[in-house]
């Protein structure tokens, strides 16, 4: 079980570095949109978080709290960016939303033990 856990951890990884990557890209062009990255990044997350929940470990499981915070925010990240996939341009506001929560999704992961 060890080492499905942490396939699903390199992939929650992959999915991270696309949304992230792709929201300091997109902003770098100056044309603030969504693109193929944060979105396959998102879903990526949302997925391989949700298995991540899953009792893999030997009584080493992370507090319910904790999952459902990451399960919130990981909710309101693909929300953002799925409905705001097809607009020419997003608003600025929602795009660095979608940046800082992605922020705060790590921050929670790496620092609530």
């Amino acid at each position: 079980m060890e080492a499905l856990r942490l396939i699903l951890l390199y992939v929650h990884l992959i999915g991270f570095a696309l949304l992230l990557g792709g929201t300091i890209a997109q902003y770098l062009t100056g044309k603030l949109r969504i693109n193929a990255a944060m979105l396959w990044g998102s879903v990526i997350q949302l997925l391989s978080g949700i298995g991540l929940a899953a009792p893999l470990r030997d009584g080493d499981e992370p507090a319910p709290a904790k999952l459902v915070t990451k399960l919130v925010l990981a909710l309101l990240i693909f929300v953002m960016v799925f409905f705001s996939r097809k607009r020419a341009d997003v608003n600025r506001g929602h795009f660095l939303a979608i940046a800082g929560l992605t922020l705060v999704t790590a921050a929670v992961a790496v620092f609530w033990r």
